[in-house]
């Protein structure tokens, strides 16, 4: 107990508080419990005791205390009462100042018992009781309640109980006094703590329950267009969500309340600002120019990483983030942190923003949002960002399954729901327009899962970029940046060791799904990295990383949404982050710059979408394909012996069927979006082909495969080739234009499964020997599977031309510059696009719903090195490699030139979404 005297003051204690009830009124503890402090009891024993006043701030003065004299009952050492709160007091308020009756001057005088109201108050020696100056420490003569009262409001963002209704205190990051609203700086929750407590006075608890959650409230927006927050939390991997979601409250309810993805497919390499700046772009990392968190640039002759100052220059970043999109169209924007948002990009900063700084604490990032929202309209931004660097930095310490990440989260969603009380304290929780996401996930790691180089090199003699998406070039830059040996390199790395936890290549040579060639920046060798694993020259490892496949499901990022323009309690399908700068674009009605995204795929998370699109517009319209003889004139150098005149009269009547272009051609045929392609449509009783003059060989083929009826393998096929009589001459293939000891063979696009019919007289397309290994298998063994799994699949396939591997056609010139020493072009891919009813009780020709994708782009190489192949059966590894050549049917049509589903009759938004979707076949996670 805090007992003290002064001789010319009656007794006076400080006690500890009891409980608050519900009234929020403090209660006298039982006698046994008085020790501590907080409460001040005052006892006017001697004297006229009912003419003492309180004097407080609260309620000013000239109050009598108390308002009933104590009874004999009350002793000198023994208060059996306390003082009552008033209104103010409700929350928690206890008394500052006291009137006490001195038994010398026979009168009531101010006695200090706490700091409430007189924080950094100057030191009066002259007047009784504690102080609250920041020299009371150093004297000991502070109140019981300085730091509570003084200290702990200059270092808390949030209101209590107790700081309701205080005196502002100089520096001090928010405020809860009485005017904070008015003087625009208060705490975040002032509303809910000081305010709402009122209406508990007033109103029963059903009836405020009603009045603060109904549905029905009508909230007035002073905006005529929402604003944009696009808040990003670093490495918040969509498995964390699921995992914890009942230790993360503000999240999960972002999420149950609006609108959010399974997850969001970062590009690769899963790193921290090429995603952040693609976000922002909707451009791949090899369009925008930020190829990974370190590079090279052998033009500019510098090197990028995040921790040097090189970052800061503008010639490393391309395209147009969006808050240059914004100011070019009369918007304004604000970013607190986002890679790139403070580097002059085309000569521009943003309206508003920070340098980065990791030290600058995420409530004061958070509140500087706020405050620019409470700007007036020509000053306020339109679009923000907002970012913080939990929990990645601590899934790099601790590893995803940790308490350190744990905690992480726990930190990131006290941030968002800062924000939404900010919002909501400003009555702007349903006037903005919230987008919450991850750049990419995080994978554990182990030391002892490392893959050195010099397990690989005697000498190493170059650089490398180490860890989970590594790269290697020249040592010696720029002079050996051209010359570097990149073929060697990734040749000593080929199937070298087993188990082996990498995949060398040579970067044009990646998957097409990543985009990740066409930059000088990418250096030409490529590891791609297994799961947990990293690839070094020294010892290197955190307990958890990323950059990895991002396929896996440990680097699937987040994607949550929340606003008057999203939908309500609405889950979609994952899709990837390219796609969100369109997103939002349309909420901030601004036309985007050119980008890798698909416009209009995410108009289902829309309420009332703003761009509707529309299908291409064909360039290239199918000319006839005349027949002049029933009989071929040139055997083209091919032979096919048995085929009689018959036959081609059989085959004529049959093309003349429009029953083959329906059942083949069921979502109507590939547009052509190449300009000036000459080709004609052959049709076939077993399949449809789109042949091209230009190239001598289909643009494509397709056909309907029905649900096997059994399991067995469908006949070999012989080696016949005839002519077709549809084709001129000059533009078809001659089977003397393949020279003697070349390296290729020639099979079909529809792999015949019966022999001397009309299917065999598809077009032959060039391959490698050893790429017919993989084509027969897909069609012998995987594709009877697909269609035993999916009740029928509808497949389309053809040739791929990408030889400057920028992930688009390649034009008849370009073609032709590698056509060697054969007539014949030589793809440098194979497309295959399955389709199938998304309700797999239905075939893909009577689907009367949404219907399910499966696409590839096979590379065609002249070996199979990639899978290591010696000495394996197929199956032990032909479908890994198709799996991990996976793509979108978008990625497809921008290989290709080609337009699909054009005649299906349901809205091309939704037709989008299927053609941007990429299937996953990797399913571990830890």
């Amino acid at each position: 107990m805090y007992i003290r005297e002064h001789p010319k003051w009656e007794l006076f204690f400080l006690l500890h508080p009891g409980p608050r009830n519900e009234q929020g009124t403090c209660q006298l503890p039982a006698p046994h419990a008085w020790r501590g402090r907080h409460l001040g009891i005052v006892s006017c024993a001697t004297g006229p005791r009912e003419t003492c006043y309180r004097n407080s701030p609260a309620t000013g003065s000239g109050q009598v205390w108390p308002k009933q004299p104590p009874g004999p009952s009350m002793s000198r050492g023994l208060p059996t009462w306390a003082l009552e709160n008033d209104l103010g007091n409700r929350f928690g308020k206890c008394f500052s100042t006291f009137l006490s009756y001195s038994t010398t001057q026979n009168h009531c005088l101010l006695l200090t018992v706490s700091c409430r109201h007189k924080c950094n108050e100057p030191h009066r020696r002259e007047v009784p009781g504690c102080q609250c100056d920041s020299g009371c420490k150093e004297r000991g003569d502070c109140c019981w309640d300085y730091e509570d009262t003084c200290v702990e409001p200059t270092q808390s963002w949030r209101c209590t109980n107790f700081r309701c209704g205080e005196t502002r205190i100089p520096g001090s990051y928010c405020s809860c006094s009485d005017d904070c609203l008015q003087k625009k700086d208060c705490c975040v929750n002032y509303n809910s703590v000081c305010k709402e407590f009122i209406l508990l006075k007033i109103l029963t608890s059903h009836q405020l329950s009603k009045l603060l959650y109904s549905d029905k409230l009508i909230f007035s927006c002073r905006f005529d267009l929402p604003p944009l927050i696009l808040f990003s939390m670093d490495g918040f991997r969509a498995e964390y969500l699921q995992t914890w979601s009942s230790l993360l409250p503000n999240i999960q309810k972002l999420k149950t309340c609006g609108t959010h993805s399974k997850y969001m497919r970062a590009v690769y390499p899963t790193k921290t600002f090429p995603n952040h700046y693609t976000i922002v772009t909707g451009l791949y990392p090899e369009s925008h120019g930020i190829i990974d968190n370190n590079m090279y640039d052998v033009h500019l002759n510098e090197h990028f990483s995040l921790s040097g100052t090189e970052k800061f220059k503008p010639s490393w970043w391309k395209g147009q983030p969006i808050w240059l999109t914004a100011m070019y169209q009369n918007l304004k924007a604000g970013t607190f942190f986002w890679p790139g948002s403070d580097v002059p990009i085309n000569e521009t900063y943003p309206n508003l923003y920070r340098v980065f700084n990791s030290s600058v604490t995420y409530e004061e990032r958070i509140s500087e949002i706020l405050k620019w929202l409470d700007y007036t309209k020509s000053e306020r931004p339109d679009f923000y960002t907002l970012y913080i660097d939990e929990p990645d930095s601590s899934g790099h310490s601790f590893g995803p399954v940790s308490g350190g990440v744990i905690k992480a989260l726990q930190i990131a969603d006290q941030a968002l729901g800062m924000l939404m009380d900010g919002l909501k304290q400003r009555n702007l929780h349903k006037c903005v327009n919230l987008i919450v996401v991850a750049d990419h996930g995080m994978e554990m790691t182990y030391c002892r899962q490392l893959e050195y180089m010099t397990n690989y090199f005697k000498q190493i003699d170059f650089y490398i970029y180490a860890g989970p998406a590594a790269r290697i070039r020249a040592r010696n830059v720029p002079k050996d940046y051209f010359t570097f040996d990149s073929e060697g390199t990734v040749k000593n790395l080929t199937c070298k060791r087993s188990p082996q936890h990498f995949k060398p290549y040579l970067t044009p040579d990646l998957p097409k799904r990543f985009h990740y060639a066409n930059n000088i920046r990418i250096d030409k060798v490529h590891l791609l990295v297994d799961r947990q694993w990293l690839a070094v020259r020294y010892t290197f490892c955190d307990r958890g990383n990323h950059g990895y496949n991002n396929e896996f499901k440990s680097m699937e990022a987040i994607f949550l949404a929340y606003g008057p323009s999203f939908k309500e309690k609405t889950e979609v399908d994952a899709f990837e982050n390219i796609e969100v700068y369109n997103l939002m674009c349309d909420l901030l009605h601004i036309t985007p710059a050119p980008n890798n995204g698909t416009h209009g795929s995410l108009n289902h998370l829309l309420k009332k979408p703003f761009y509707i699109p529309s299908h291409a517009k064909e360039n290239s319209s199918p000319s006839s394909c005349p027949v002049s003889h029933l009989i071929p004139v040139h055997d083209l150098g091919c032979t096919c012996l048995g085929v009689s005149r018959g036959f081609w009269v059989f085959l004529i009547v049959f093309v003349k069927c429009i029953k083959a272009n329906s059942y083949h051609l069921p979502y109507g045929r590939p547009k052509v979006l190449q300009e000036d392609n000459i080709y004609c449509l052959l049709s076939h009783h077993q399949y449809v082909s789109g042949y091209s003059y230009d190239i001598w060989m289909p643009l494509w083929t397709a056909y309907t495969v029905n649900k096997p009826e059994n399991t067995s393998l469908p006949p070999t096929v012989s080696d016949c080739l005839r002519a077709d009589v549809r084709i001129p001459v000059a533009q078809s293939q001659n089977c003397s234009d393949y020279p003697a000891g070349l390296t290729f063979t020639r099979s079909f696009l529809y792999p015949p499964s019966e022999g001397e019919i009309t299917s065999n007289l598809c077009k032959i397309c060039l391959y490698f020997l050893l790429m017919t290994d993989i084509w027969d298998y897909f069609h012998n063994v995987l594709l009877q599977v697909y269609a035993r799994e999916r009740n029928g699949v509808n497949v389309i396939s053809g040739p791929v031309f990408d030889y400057n591997y920028d992930g688009h056609f390649d034009t008849l010139g370009e073609i032709k510059q590698h056509v060697g020493n054969t007539e014949i072009p030589v793809p440098t891919h194979y497309f295959v696009v399955l389709t199938s009813c998304k309700n797999k009780t239905f075939t893909p020709l009577n689907c009367l719903g949404s219907l399910d994708a499966l696409s590839f782009i096979i590379p065609h190489r002249p070996d199979n090195t990639e899978s290591c192949a010696e000495n394996k059966t197929l199956s032990e590894w032909v479908e890994e490699r198709i799996h991990a050549h996976s793509a979108r049917v978008r990625d497809v049509e921008l290989l290709t030139g080609l337009d699909f589903y054009q005649e299906i009759k349901e809205p091309i938004s939704d037709i989008l979404q299927l053609k941007t979707f990429l299937p996953v076949f990797e399913t571990e996670i830890n």
